[in-house]
C-alpha cells in the first residue's frame, strides 16, 4: 500500500480517495451469488482504511485536509453507523491534540502506511485484516525533542456487499492492546472500585503527572546496571522482534515480556528459585517463564518485594532505563508496561513498548490519551 504524508504545508489527503475498480456484485444476483475478493478489491479496502486512518492522524496535525466526515470513496463507502462513529473520533482526537499542546507537545508531519495482511469473505461479509504503520515527526517546540516517534498497529475491518454491488464499511476496531495509539481516541473512564484483593506484597504507589517536578538525577553508566545498553536493546527491537524470545502478543500481550528483555540486556540478574510465590522469581528459560517476567502486576510485585526498583513521585522523573506502568482503567490492577528509552534535556521522558509496538513516544502523549488513568513510574 502507498505511503500517504501529511504536512501544515501541504495537503495531499484531501486528493486522496479510492477511485479504483471494485468487486462487481450484480444487484440481480446478489442474493444468489458469493462474493469473491479480487486484487482490485482488495486493494480498495485498503485504500479505506488507509483514508480513515490518515484522517485520525491529520487531526494531531491541526491539518486543513483532516475532513470532519469522511466521505464515500468510489464504490466502497462508509456505513451510516460507522460514518457517524468515526466522525465522534475525529472529534475525540482534538480533545487530545489541545491536551497535547498543554503539555507542550505538536507535530509537524506524519506518514501512514496501511498493508492488507488478509482478506476473507464469508456470505457478503468481508473480513479484512490490515497493518497500519505510522510515523510522526516531532515539531521542534523546546528544541530537544527527538526526531519522531513510530508505530505498528494492527486492525481488523468488516465490509459488507450491498444490494447495489458497492461495499460499505459497517465495523473497525484495533486487535493491539496496551497503551493507545497516538491516534486511537479513547473515551473517559469512570472511577471504579478495586476489583481484586491485593497479594501481602509491597504495592507500588501512584505517581504524580504535573510537569518540571524536582529532578531526580541517575548515573546512566558505569553502575550496578547499563541503562544505555537497556535502551538500546529495546530501540533495537521494537519493531523486528528477537527471535531468541518467545512472543506474548496473544496471551495477554507483550509489553512486560519485552520490558524484562531489556533489563536483562541492562544487567538485571535471573531468579529461578521454584517457591509458591507467582511474584518472588523473574527468569526466562526454554521450558518455561517467570509470571512476574511477563505479567503487569507480577512484575511490579517482584522488583517493588524485592528492592529491584524504587517509585518515583512523578512521571516526569524518569530517565533512560526507567519504568512506567499505567492502570488505564482505575481498576486497581495494572495494564501496561513501558521503558524509558530517552530523556530530552528539558525533562521530558519518551518510552518504547510492544503492544501495539511503538518507538519514542512522549509520556505527554500517553498522558493526552489517557488523562484520568492511574500512573506508577520506577527508578530502575
Amino acid at each position: 500500500m502507498r505511503s500517504r504524508t501529511l504536512s501544515l504545508a501541504g495537503s495531499t489527503l484531501a486528493a486522496a480517495v479510492v477511485a479504483s475498480a471494485l468487486l462487481p456484485v450484480a444487484a440481480a444476483n446478489a442474493a444468489a451469488t458469493t462474493p469473491k475478493v479480487t486484487k482490485a478489491t482488495k486493494d480498495a479496502f485498503g485504500r479505506v482504511a488507509d483514508n480513515v486512518l490518515t484522517d485520525r492522524t491529520a487531526v494531531l496535525l491541526g491539518s486543513k485536509a483532516a475532513r470532519k466526515s469522511l466521505k464515500p470513496t468510489g464504490g466502497v463507502q462508509l456505513s451510516a453507523g460507522q460514518k457517524k462513529a468515526e466522525d465522534g473520533k475525529l472529534s475525540a482526537l482534538k480533545g487530545t491534540k489541545s491536551r497535547l499542546a498543554a503539555l507542550g507537545e505538536a507535530y509537524t508531519s506524519a506518514d501512514t502506511k496501511v498493508t492488507v495482511d488478509s482478506a476473507k469473505v464469508k456470505g457478503k461479509k468481508a473480513t479484512v485484516k490490515v497493518t497500519e504503520t505510522t510515523t510522526l515527526k516531532y515539531k521542534k517546540i523546546r528544541g530537544d525533542e527527538p526526531a519522531s516517534t513510530g508505530f505498528d498497529a494492527h486492525h481488523v475491518l468488516t465490509f459488507t456487499a450491498q444490494a447495489n454491488g458497492s461495499w460499505q464499511l459497517t465495523a473497525m476496531r484495533s486487535t493491539d492492546g496496551g497503551a493507545p495509539r497516538i491516534n486511537e481516541p479513547v473515551a473517559a473512564t469512570a472511577d471504579t472500585k478495586l476489583s481484586r484483593t491485593p497479594m501481602a506484597i509491597i504495592q507500588a504507589p501512584k505517581a504524580a503527572t504535573t510537569p518540571n517536578p524536582v529532578a531526580k538525577p541517575k548515573t546512566l553508566t558505569g553502575g550496578a546496571y547499563d541503562y544505555k545498553a537497556m535502551a538500546t536493546y529495546t530501540e533495537k527491537y521494537w519493531k523486528n522482534y528477537n527471535p531468541a524470545y518467545r512472543k506474548y502478543n496473544a496471551a495477554g500481550g507483550d509489553c512486560t515480556n519485552y520490558l524484562s528483555q531489556g533489563l536483562l540486556a541492562g544487567g538485571w540478574k535471573q531468579i529461578s528459585t521454584v517457591t509458591p510465590e507467582e511474584y518472588d522469581t523473574w527468569y526466562y528459560a526454554s521450558n518455561g517463564t517467570a509470571d512476574a517476567w511477563i505479567g503487569v502486576n507480577e512484575w511490579s510485585w517482584f522488583t517493588q518485594t524485592a528492592k529491584r526498583t524504587t517509585p518515583l513521585a512523578n512521571v516526569y522523573q524518569m530517565n533512560i532505563g526507567d519504568v512506567l506502568q499505567v492502570d488505564f482503567d482505575k481498576d486497581g490492577s495494572k495494564d501496561h508496561s513501558m521503558m524509558t528509552t530517552y530523556r530530552s534535556s528539558s525533562g521530558v521522558p519518551y518510552l518504547t513498548y510492544h503492544d501495539a509496538d511503538t518507538y519514542r513516544r512522549s509520556v505527554a502523549s500517553i498522558i493526552a490519551s489517557y488523562p484520568t488513568a492511574n500512573y506508577y513510574a520506577y527508578r530502575t
